[in-house]
């Protein structure tokens, strides 16, 4: 299920057999999803809230669809709504919310790593006049239940906290959030995402979102969850479909195979999960004893069965992606150099993290244990021909650096990218005694992320930031770096 057959080269030889490790992003089609949906197009295509006979049959699997989602989310078939997507669920959860409690207050808490379609909705609503609160996570990506019930205020109309983080695996303390969000008074989202259908879902939620396309069903198909007796007012012109909340005709086969898939993935998750886990604690061990100079993220326990990220450092992300596309393998990143718009990824930037250089593997089901070998196999000799140019197997000995080094070393970075900054720094640092300062100038944005980061891998102490005119520059900053070690 994780492999699809590349297209040839221009010479007509064929490409390797691509593996497909990107689960998180989108997970291939479900056998059960594909029979579903061929049958409910020939079943289920009429209008089900038409009363002829077609439209009575539309209806009765719509209804059954909606009965299955809701006995595995946890909730009463009147509490689901289904919508165009994962992202327009959060969306409408976030903003019908927020508008039926407004009577409450204006003021939002969400926790740093959460999905861009929470951001956006907190941006509108801070422009707007609300306010908005984010709650920091440590460097496992995991927030602290006492940090995020601080920030609940009486004025706190909603609360919103993902199952699991979609870039690192993390699963959140949900079940003590809830708890205190409860004890306050607040309602409280859950955007489940990357969990539906894989684990339980978490007790306690006041909203509940998911994506079908996640969990093996077709793309197009999101869910809107809504507890009863939670005060919720859409934002969109009433409809009379849906329960009011999603405005629109409903597509009932892709709903239908949704359904299906959920119900099929969720009886064999136990077994599979346990053999994905194994695949991934392997992938979590052995990246770091094969591959020089890489740190493995996310919290190593409280984690996601299916999902490792490892960041290479002096590595282009986009790069790496390129290299391990052409040995057969599609996995994503959250570096900025693989974005279209260069901005470091908010989840790594708020663990404190290394932005650049980081490989994200999640599995799909029935992943084979030899397409993790062959991925253990080939990424070591690809890492090192990224870094081969760089002149990173040459370094100054420590020796000679403590002699001959000044106690102040300026290294101008400046106009460079993605991640020369740091690349600089990790060649030059040992021409400075320990105890002695290097100065990165640097104007790019993913500095000021990657350069404390870089510190906290290699147990060299990060001193702060300052003007680059005070050592020469024109622009940028000055990243004060301390050299503590050999």
């Amino acid at each position: 299920m994780s492999r699809a057959i590349g297209p040839e080269r221009a010479s007509g030889v064929s490409l390797n057999v691509t593996v497909y490790f990107d689960a998180a992003s989108t997970a291939p089609l479900h056998p059960v999803a594909r029979q579903a949906l061929t049958a409910a197009l020939d079943e289920g295509w009429a209008d089900p809230a038409r009363l002829y006979r077609s439209g009575r049959q539309a209806r009765m699997l719509l209804d059954a669809a909606r009965e299955t989602v809701a006995e595995v989310l946890g909730a009463r078939a009147d509490e689901i709504a289904f919508t165009a997507s994962g992202t327009q669920a959060v969306q409408l959860g976030l903003l019908g919310a927020l508008a039926g409690n407004r009577r409450r207050g204006g003021h939002l808490v969400h926790s740093a790593v959460e999905h861009s379609s929470v951001l956006h909705v907190a941006e509108r609503h801070t422009a707007g006049g609300g306010e908005a609160s984010v709650v920091p996570v440590d460097r496992g990506g995991r927030v602290d239940p006492a940090a995020f019930g601080a920030l609940l205020r009486p004025d706190t109309a909603l609360a919103a906290l993902q199952s699991a983080n979609h870039e690192v695996g993390t699963v959140q303390p949900v079940g003590e959030v809830a708890e205190l969000c409860a004890a306050a008074g607040v309602p409280l989202l859950v955007d489940a995402a990357q969990s539906a259908g894989r684990v339980d879902v978490p007790a306690g939620w006041s909203l509940l979102t998911a994506s079908a396309h996640k969990w093996g069903g077709p793309p197009g198909v999101g869910v809107l969850a809504v507890r009863k007796g939670v005060r919720y007012s859409s934002p969109l012109p009433a409809d009379e479909r849906e329960g009011g909340r999603v405005p629109g005709y409903v597509n009932v086969p892709a709903i239908v195979a949704a359904a299906a898939s959920l119900r099929a993935v969720r009886a064999g998750a136990e077994q599979e999960n346990a053999r994905l886990h194994a695949l991934v604690e392997r992938i979590r061990a052995r990246v770091p004893q094969l591959v020089p100079e890489v740190e493995v993220v996310g919290d190593p326990v409280q984690r996601l069965p299916h999902i490792v990220t490892f960041s290479c450092l002096y590595v282009d992300g986009e790069v790496l992606l390129t290299e391990l596309d052409r040995a057969g393998f599609a996995v994503s990143s959250g570096s900025s150099c693989t974005s279209s718009t260069l901005t470091p990824s908010h989840v790594l930037a708020a663990m404190g993290v290394l932005t650049e250089g980081n490989v994200r593997v999640s599995l799909p089901y029935g992943t084979a244990e030899a397409d993790v070998e062959r991925f253990l196999a080939v990424l070591p000799e690809l890492v090192a021909g990224v870094r081969a140019p760089l002149g990173l197997d040459l370094p100054v000995p420590a020796a000679a650096a403590a002699q001959e080094g000044s106690a102040l070393l300026v290294i101008d970075a400046l106009g460079k990218r993605c991640p020369l900054p740091v690349i600089e720094l990790a060649k030059r640092i040992g021409e400075v005694p320990q105890g002695g300062t290097v100065a990165v100038l640097a104007d790019d944005e993913a500095a000021r992320l990657d350069i404390p980061a870089w510190c906290g891998m290699r147990g060299h102490e990060y001193a702060g930031e300052a003007p680059a005119a005070d050592y020469g520059g024109d622009r940028g900053s000055a990243y004060l770096v301390v050299r503590r070690t050999t």
